[in-house]
């Protein structure tokens, strides 16, 4: 959960490093530093705080070498101290390391160094990487490139954990090493200089030519040449892959945040994410899959399987599995899953949903259903991202980078693939045929009503300056409305640091209605006519005790009376909760810009998951 960069080329590495930095500070931001490898050695300049701090420090500005590291930290091993932050160096100050992961067994790690002589200074489990190098190195015949991938092989054999490695030493005052383990890392190809990123829209403005990385594959770069070997230094070959992401999409652009605008880029991300895949007079396109109807008969059960508002995503999906296809669908939490021993076969098919591709907690989920037989599609937004290697089969979203930490347009297109799988699963079956076909002419609308939604948000800017300095808000809805009350209230206590609960609307009697008081604000969502009735009455319930109600609805509402009602387009509730939940989005937004917080990077939180 941390974002490192390197360069090695021709240019003065600091501005290219600290330009890297400010771009995935998004994966963490309580510490940053970097290391460049000067003429009379390794320099290393790091301090607790924002990227920016960096350019405060006056050192900075004598860092002349063309070839460097760096780190934007989320802390896992240590408090945000200049100590704890990265690059991390050896006893003798001749190997300098930054790192993203957790080495497991650090403690074990250390002790085994302490006793052969070696000091530590931070409180990390990172430290222990560079002087573990040190101490193969030294025991290494002579100081070749060989010798010090031979050091570097031997101490990679002893970490458990996930890592991704970039690694200066002052004998190689050309050369930059690297080695991945279950945490991302790409490597930009340039002209005479090459990049490495733990995202591709870091380094995407520098080049579009991007090499991926296998578990315990090295890499040596220089500014002419790539090496790629295993782990037993075997010479691998590899091609790079061309990135065709626009720019502009990292970019700001006329917003003052990436979050809102990510929020306005929802009906071009749907439109993409549907491509060719739909259309009103033929049937779903997935050429990614090769299910039969004799395959989809054969299978007991369906898991969904996610984090967060991924998982989200995924209880959206269940009413089609079930409903048209008729087969038993669990939606799983990825930390859960794999510690209850679930009741995987082969006759299961498993459904791995993360933006990122590199979800630790997921991809660990995937390898024990692979494990247990079961066929897996992983879904992700991130093209040769680790769960995409580890999965069967592989759909991808296109909405494109998506930069702030909470997410917003990668949630939304997550549910319409989603949905278009499961109306692929109805067809191949030859179930539900009117039922689809009706499916598929609203799922092209979608964009567009997204779009009336957005023309006037000042409904709900409104609301949000009534709210914003209460301390607590209540989410509630029946069906598939209430999976849309989590991804709500997620998004509140995300990015406004509001306490705020999500329950299904008939739950609320059942002991929450007891925190109803004065004054509370509760959030409704209403998209389906056959329980729209039976949540009116849930929030009569909830304004007899006080509450303000705000509430989000496709449906004709006579003779009732809430404190705000935001509409959306009718369209059915299969589809529904991409709709209905962009004024929820909208909601957390404005209610964190009246706090004034940075909604891009809220505390404690990091875009990628990349640890337990």
């Amino acid at each position: 959960m941390c974002g490192i960069v390197g360069y090695v080329g021709k240019k003065k590495a600091e501005p290219i490093l600290i330009n890297g930095l400010l771009r995935l500070e998004y994966r963490g931001y309580d510490s940053a530093g970097i290391a460049t490898m000067e003429k009379d050695g390794i320099k290393t300049i790091k301090n607790k705080g924002r990227v920016a701090g960096l350019l405060d420090i006056p050192e900075i500005s004598n860092l002349e070498g063309t070839m460097g590291i760096a780190h934007t930290r989320w802390a896992t091993h240590g408090k945000p101290t200049d100590i704890n932050s990265h690059p991390h160096m050896d006893n003798k100050k001749t190997t300098a390391v930054v790192h993203n992961g957790i080495i497991e067994n650090y403690v074990e790690l250390k002790k085994f160094l302490t006793d052969n002589g070696y000091e530590f200074l931070s409180q990390t489990d990172t430290e222990v990487i560079p002087n573990l190098i040190n101490y193969y190195y030294e025991k290494e015949s002579g100081k070749t490139e060989n010798s010090f991938l031979s050091a570097m092989s031997k101490a990679v054999k002893d970490l458990k954990g996930s890592f991704a490695i970039e690694v200066l030493n002052q004998d190689f005052k050309d050369k930059m090493f690297v080695i991945r383990k279950d945490s991302p890392l790409v490597i930009g190809k340039g002209d005479s200089e090459n990049y490495i990123s733990s995202d591709i829209p870091a380094i995407l403005s520098f080049t579009k030519d991007f090499y991926l990385l296998d578990d315990y594959e090295f890499a040596v770069l220089s500014k002419d040449n790539i090496d790629f070997y295993d782990l037993n230094l075997n010479k691998v070959s590899k091609s790079p892959k061309n990135i065709t992401w626009d720019m502009s999409a990292a970019e700001k652009g006329n917003f003052d945040d990436f979050m809102l605008k990510e929020i306005y880029e929802q009906p071009k991300a749907i439109r993409e994410t549907i491509g060719a895949r739909v259309s009103k007079d033929s049937k779903i396109v997935l050429d990614e899959l090769d299910f039969t109807k004799e395959y989809l008969e054969s299978i007991d059960r369906i898991y969904i399987v996610a984090c967060g508002t991924a998982m989200h995503a995924g209880l959206t999906v269940r009413k089609i599995l079930e409903g048209f296809c008729k087969i038993p669908t669990e939606i799983d939490i990825a930390s859960e899953f794999r510690y209850r021993d679930p009741l995987v076969t082969k006759n299961t098919l498993c459904i791995f949903i993360s933006q990122s591709g590199e979800t630790a907690d997921t991809i660990a989920a995937l390898k024990l259903a692979r494990s247990k037989g079961a066929k897996t599609i992983a879904i992700s937004n991130v093209i040769g991202s680790s769960i995409t290697n580890e999965a069967d089969y592989s759909l991808y979203t296109h909405a494109g980078p998506e930069i702030a930490v909470a997410s917003t347009k990668a949630y939304t297109s997550q549910i319409t693939l989603l949905a278009i799988l499961g109306m692929y699963f109805a067809e191949t079956l030859g179930v539900a045929k009117e039922e689809v076909d009706k499916l598929k002419e609203e799922i092209l609308e979608i964009p567009g009503k997204i779009e009336d939604i957005l023309k006037d948000t000042s409904k709900i800017k409104t609301f949000a300056n009534r709210i914003y300095q209460e301390k607590n808000a209540f989410y509630i809805g029946r069906g598939i409305d209430s999976c849309v009350a989590m991804e709500g209230a997620l998004k509140l206590k995300e990015i406004s640091y509001i306490h705020s609960e999500s329950y299904p609307a008939g739950e609320l009697k059942h002991g929450s209605i007891a925190l109803i008081e004065n004054g509370v604000t509760v959030v409704g969502i209403m998209t389906d006519p056959d329980l729209t009735h039976k949540t009116i009455s849930n929030l009569q319930e909830v304004i007899t005790r006080g509450a303000k109600t705000f509430v989000v609805t496709n449906q004709d509402l006579e003779n009732v009376t809430f404190d705000e009602v935001i509409r959306v387009g009718k369209v059915s509730p299969y589809l529904s909760p991409v709709l209905s939940v962009i004024p929820l989005q909208l909601l957390a937004y404005y209610i964190s810009k009246e706090k004034g917080l940075d909604v891009d990077k809220p505390r404690n939180l990091a875009k990628s998951v990349t640890v337990e």
